[in-house]
């Protein structure tokens, strides 16, 4: 069974940067599609950016395209934010999973979750 561990979050100014990782265990990664999603209060769970390790394919939220990169180092899997606006405010979630294509950017496609990390910028 995977376990999923999310750490970097925190409270930043507009304009900053934060590294988000997730550190992975109990099992190798290696064989699943790996991402971050977001949830603002009251609202379901979005998607934010994916990484297929077959083929090193990286999809991302227009919302987060050029700001956010995701990457992965063995057993951790990374979101560098830049440029972080006060609408990136959410507790974000690393994700672990065998989506198909089609469903890739679905929370609903992926099985393994972290805990949740808040990541909060200021105006």
């Amino acid at each position: 069974q995977v376990q999923l561990a999310e750490s970097g979050g925190g409270l930043v100014q507009a304009g900053a940067s934060l590294r988000l990782s997730c550190a992975a265990s109990g099992g190798s990664t290696s064989a699943y599609t790996m991402g971050w999603f977001r949830q603002f209060p009251g609202k379901e769970r979005e998607f934010v950016s994916v990484l297929r390790q077959s083929g090193g394919y990286t999809y991302y939220a227009d919302s987060v395209k050029g700001r956010f990169t995701i990457s992965k180092d063995k057993q951790v899997l990374n979101l560098q934010m830049n440029s972080l606006k006060p609408e990136d405010t959410a507790v974000y979630y690393c994700a672990a999973g065998r989506p198909i294509l089609s469903n890739i950017q679905s929370p609903d496609a992926y099985y393994y979750w972290g805990q949740g990390t808040q990541v909060t910028v200021s105006s």
